[in-house]
């Protein structure tokens, strides 16, 4: 394979796409996407306030009326004794959002509640509702108990039992953890190789298309090798997923910044005890503190996940998984004249890829089950399933035995594609089956 015509290949499959409306836009649009999804919820809390609804209330059972009390996201009426039918209809004439309707006590001491209006309530509105009424039938089942102090007594039996985490490191020091914080992490890491791998493979099989169908590779491979023409559409199509990447990230910490410095977000930032916390671990820290602060349990818990090794790794199992099913999808895209025809032939190859998307979620569970472990070394799963494990913390042997595998399937898969890819590419007016990609691979 003659390298310079390689890189000319790839320089061209770059410098095209790069160069593209929907690169430029696609490349400028998802960091304001990005920022959108950390600023908004934060902007939403600051200055969005719940509108108040008034309620009216028709309460038969007796007992309910007395715990609705009014707050900032409802004020409520008594219209007990009233014709609930004449109530509905001039609902609004009366000014009322909401009519809440509380039956008669049953013979299992407990009522059933009904809410009417115009409009939905909304989620929160009816769970503050069930909860209000539920408190009023546990506190009038206490009462008919006739045990003097029982609902001191209720309360004093509940227990809120907290657990707090602790991961040990090799010299047997503990450091506060937070099992939610790693499993965000994985999941985030999960959907990005995932979206990065079918996004950019899919890429190379569009390209691939789009060339046999126009009738432009036959030109191309009158300059070069038809190996020259796919790993250069290949490797051009990474250095374009990289770049992008890039960006994205550059682009969309730069908003975020920029957002919290225009709306005040930096005045939530984590006090500087919270901040020594996160970078000395637990050493001359109050436990007491720590058990009663999350922002420190979460930084202190960030501080401790081996971004270094994270970062290697996202990136060396995102190139080589990406060679791997780019390889794969190059040959697919040579053996069909137009997308219709590939969906066949895509199948097995995009079942493994979201067959460890769905094994991400037993890592949450139980990071060094059986399922998961093997899914983080057999190569088609691995570049999504071992980024998930190793927030939680993997041995260093296990990270390169399956970036061996992976290596040497990239190597299997990128030979056989090759060869495929070399007989398919020219072959026109002949819808391509899994047997015809047989018949090439065994050609000499």
């Amino acid at each position: 394979m003659n390298l310079h015509k390689t890189g000319i290949v790839i320089s061209r499959e770059y410098l095209n796409r790069v160069k593209k409306k929907s690169f430029l836009i696609t490349t400028f649009v998802v960091p304001v996407l990005f920022a959108a999804i950390c600023i908004l919820p934060s902007l939403l809390m600051l200055n969005v306030k719940e509108k108040s609804q008034k309620v009216a209330v028709i309460d038969n059972s007796g007992i309910v009326m007395p715990y609705f009390e009014d707050s900032e996201s409802a004020t409520f009426t008594d219209c007990t004794g009233e014709d609930p039918e004449t109530l509905k209809n001039e609902l609004k004439d009366r000014g009322f959002d909401v009519l809440v309707q509380v039956s008669p006590l049953d013979s299992a001491k407990s009522v059933s509640v009904q809410t009417f209006s115009k409009k939905p309530a909304g989620v929160d509105f009816s769970d503050n509702i069930r909860s209000r009424a539920a408190k009023a039938v546990e506190q009038y089942r206490i009462s008919q108990y006739g045990i003097e102090g029982l609902e001191q007594i209720m309360k004093d039996v509940k227990a809120d039992v907290k657990v707090n985490e602790f991961t040990l490191d090799d010299s047997g020091n503990a450091t506060v953890s937070e099992s939610g914080i790693y499993m965000i992490i994985s999941m985030i890491l999960g959907m990005l190789i995932y979206m990065f791998i079918a996004l950019f493979g899919g890429a190379v099989m569009s390209s691939v298309i789009e060339e046999k169908s126009s009738r432009v590779v036959e030109v191309l491979v009158s300059s070069v090798k038809t190996t020259e023409l796919m790993f250069g559409k290949i490797i051009g199509i990474a250095l374009v997923a990289l770049t992008q990447f890039v960006l994205w990230i550059a682009l969309t910490l730069v908003l975020v910044l920029g957002a919290s410095a225009v709306f005040g977000f930096g005045n939530m930032a984590a006090s500087p005890e919270m901040m020594e916390m996160a970078q000395t671990g637990m050493a001359g820290v109050d436990m007491s503190a720590v058990q009663n602060s999350e922002m420190s349990v979460i930084l202190t818990t960030l501080s401790h996940i081996p971004w270094g090794t994270l970062i290697v790794c996202f990136i060396v199992f995102f190139i080589f998984g990406y060679l791997l099913y780019a390889s794969m999808y190059a040959a697919i895209g040579s053996a069909v004249e137009n997308e219709a025809d590939s969906q066949q032939l895509q199948l097995p190859v995009t079942i493994p890829l979201m067959l460890g998307f769905f094994i991400v979620f037993f890592a949450f569970k139980n990071p060094d089950s059986g399922i998961v472990f093997w899914g983080s070394m057999i190569p088609f799963t691995s570049p999504i399933v071992m980024l998930a494990r190793i927030p939680y913390g993997v041995a260093l042997w296990e990270i390169l035995l399956s970036i061996v595998l992976l290596f040497a399937t990239f190597v299997v898969m990128a030979w056989a594609s090759a060869k495929i890819y070399k007989a398919g590419i020219l072959m026109f007016g002949k819808k391509s089956s899994w047997s015809d990609l047989w018949k090439w691979l065994k050609q000499k």
